[in-house]
């Protein structure tokens, strides 16, 4: 079999989120892999780098899958783009090493948040933010974004609570920039567990509107205590924006 990565974007608006799910067909993986298996005529699991939620959408998804087939990328590229849902794209695809794993292989992932704080809403942008319209602090957001950094245990920023696999994480950065009535948090780092982009933005904003303290995030991370962390912010402003990789050996 030969194995193929694509880049997929997706608006995660109508779905429950990219894994596959018994009880309903509404997921990102689960429409990628239907409409393969029409084209392939056998199963076709697709690796994505990582599970979003349910509502979170994402411009840099990357996925692989194993396919039988004499088809050119171009082919399976058109093939997967007129049968797929209107808000699911594949905007590249390359045949690559049969070793590649989208997941275990990926370096680093980048999620930015984006937050409207003005209180007249953006009718047209108003699925792809979170409407916050108390002031916030961008300064003390910022020095609490450093505590965030570096390795830690961030079990206490893990929406599941029977989390059985180390909880340790990696981030690389946390940037925050304030532009007229938009904010954009932009998170990376080597991984992220379940909710965890979410709890820290939630987490970030009480900071912001005087909550809590910048300093209490260290205290949060200690605790390894989810009720101790902010709230989880709605998953409608964050977007899976890059995810990076070493260099991938193309078999074309």
């Amino acid at each position: 079999m030969k194995n193929y990565r694509i880049l997929v974007q997706y608006d995660g608006t109508r779905y429950k989120g990219w894994q596959v799910q018994k009880q309903t067909d509404m997921t990102i993986q689960g429409k990628l892999q239907s409409v393969l298996e029409e084209l392939a005529g056998h199963p076709v699991e697709v690796i994505g780098s990582g599970r979003t939620d349910a509502g979170v959408h994402a411009v840099g998804q990357v996925a692989n899958f194993h396919m039988d087939g004499d088809f050119s990328n171009e082919e399976i590229l058109e093939y997967l783009n007129h049968y797929l849902p209107m808000d699911i794209a594949v905007t590249k695809i390359d045949e690559v090493d049969e070793r590649f794993h989208a997941r275990y292989h990926a370096l680093s992932k980048t999620y930015v948040y984006r937050i409207h704080t003005s209180s007249i809403p953006d009718v047209f942008q108003r699925k792809y933010m979170y409407t916050y319209t108390i002031p916030l602090d961008v300064k003390a957001m910022k020095n609490a974004a450093e505590h965030l950094s570096g390795t830690h245990d961030f079990a206490a920023f893990c929406g599941n609570k029977k989390m059985k696999k180390s909880t340790v994480r990696t981030i690389f950065s946390v940037s925050i920039e304030k532009r007229e009535n938009e904010m954009f948090i932009s998170y990376t780092g080597d991984g992220f567990l379940q909710n965890m982009v979410r709890i820290m933005t939630g987490t970030l904003i009480e900071v912001g509107n005087g909550t809590r303290t910048a300093d209490s995030v260290t205290e949060i991370l200690e605790s390894k205590d989810r009720s101790k962390a902010g709230y989880t912010a709605p998953p409608e402003g964050l977007m899976l924006k890059q995810v990076d990789y070493a260099a991938v050996v193309s078999t074309k």
